[in-house]
């Protein structure tokens, strides 16, 4: 069955070409719970990198891990500060 879909999908079968696109990922909430989610999958993202570079520079892993600590929480605040200004200016 799965295939079946994959294959209906790549040949577009039964779909007119403009509803052929990538499949995305629907969240139903407010603006609030996506800028939320948006802030924490980014975060988890940036702190990642955050403590592979401070690794690399300090070749000392639990101060990697201190400052990811660190840097996460401080970075959440802001992202979500900044989305929120940023829906503030756009909204129509």
């Amino acid at each position: 069955m799965i295939t079946e879909i994959i294959r209906s999908y790549k040949t577009g079968a039964g779909k007119a070409q403009e509803e052929l696109q990538s499949p995305k990922i629907v969240v139903k909430g407010s603006n609030h719970k996506i800028s939320v989610l948006k802030t924490i999958s980014w975060r988890i993202i940036g702190t990642i990198d955050t403590m592979i570079i401070s690794y690399i520079l300090t070749g000392n892993f639990t101060v990697a891990l201190g400052i990811g600590g660190i840097e996460v929480v401080s970075k959440m605040i802001l992202y979500y500060l900044h989305e929120r200004a940023w829906n503030k200016i756009t909204k129509e």
